[in-house]
C-alpha cells in the first residue's frame, strides 16, 4: 500500500465516527446555512493538525499533557453548553426549512464560524486522532510520511466535503418543525455523550 492510500483510508476511517464537529456540519448541511465556509474550516483545521503531527509535534503533546487537560475540560464545558442549546431548541420547536431564493438560510457568519472552531479545536480527541496517532503512523513512513500526510488531509477533504453537501438532500426530510425538534433533541444528546466521554478521559 503506497503512503498516500494509507494516509488516505487511515484518515477517512478515524474520522467517519459521529462526534460533535461532524454532527454539526451535519446540521448546517441540512440547514444550508453557511456550508461551504464551515466544511472549508473544517478541512483546513485537519489539514493543519495532521500536517503538524506528521512534522513531529506529536513529541511535544505527549512532553506536555497539562496543555491537553486542559483543552478537554474547556472542550467539556463548550459542549454542555451547546447540548443545552439544542435541548431548548428541541423543546421549543418552531424552526423549520426556510429556504430563500438565494440558498438557505442568512445567519450571521461569524457565530457559526466560531462553534465550528471550538467544535474542532477544544476537542482533545482531534489531537490524539490527527497530531498523535496519525502522526505516529506517519512516521513509520520515514522519508514519505508527507505523502502519508497528504492522503490522509484528503480523506479527510472527501468526508467533510461528502458530509456538508450529501446533508443538502435532506432538506425535504426537514421541511417540518418536529424533524427538526428530533435531529437537536439527537444533536443535544451526542453532545452530551461526547462531553461525558471527554471528562471521563
Amino acid at each position: 500500500m503506497t503512503p498516500a492510500l494509507h494516509g488516505f483510508l487511515s484518515g477517512l476511517s478515524l474520522i467517519l465516527a459521529i462526534g460533535s464537529q461532524n454532527v454539526f456540519v451535519l446540521r448546517q448541511g441540512i440547514r444550508r446555512e453557511h456550508v461551504l465556509a464551515v466544511v472549508l474550516v473544517c478541512i483546513v483545521s485537519d489539514a493543519v493538525l495532521i500536517s503538524a503531527g506528521a512534522g513531529g509535534l506529536g513529541a511535544l503533546v505527549r512532553a506536555a499533557p497539562e496543555a491537553v487537560v486542559v483543552a478537554r475540560w474547556a472542550g467539556v464545558v463548550f459542549l454542555l453548553a451547546y447540548a443545552a442549546l439544542a435541548a431548548r431548541r428541541a423543546i421549543r420547536g418552531g424552526e423549520s426549512m426556510q429556504i430563500e431564493a438565494g440558498g438557505g438560510h442568512r445567519g450571521a457568519l461569524a457565530p457559526v464560524l466560531a462553534t465550528t472552531l471550538a467544535l474542532t479545536w477544544l476537542n482533545p480527541h482531534v489531537y490524539l486522532d490527527t497530531v498523535l496517532l496519525l502522526g505516529s503512523i506517519a512516521a513509520t513512513h520515514g522519508g514519505q510520511a508527507w505523502l502519508f500526510a497528504i492522503g490522509a488531509v484528503a480523506g479527510s477533504t472527501v468526508w467533510f466535503t461528502a458530509l456538508g453537501v450529501g446533508a443538502r438532500r435532506l432538506g425535504r426530510l426537514f421541511s417540518s418543525p418536529r424533524s427538526w425538534r428530533v435531529l437537536d433533541g439527537a444533536v443535544a444528546v451526542t453532545m452530551v455523550v461526547v462531553a461525558g466521554m471527554l471528562a471521563l478521559g
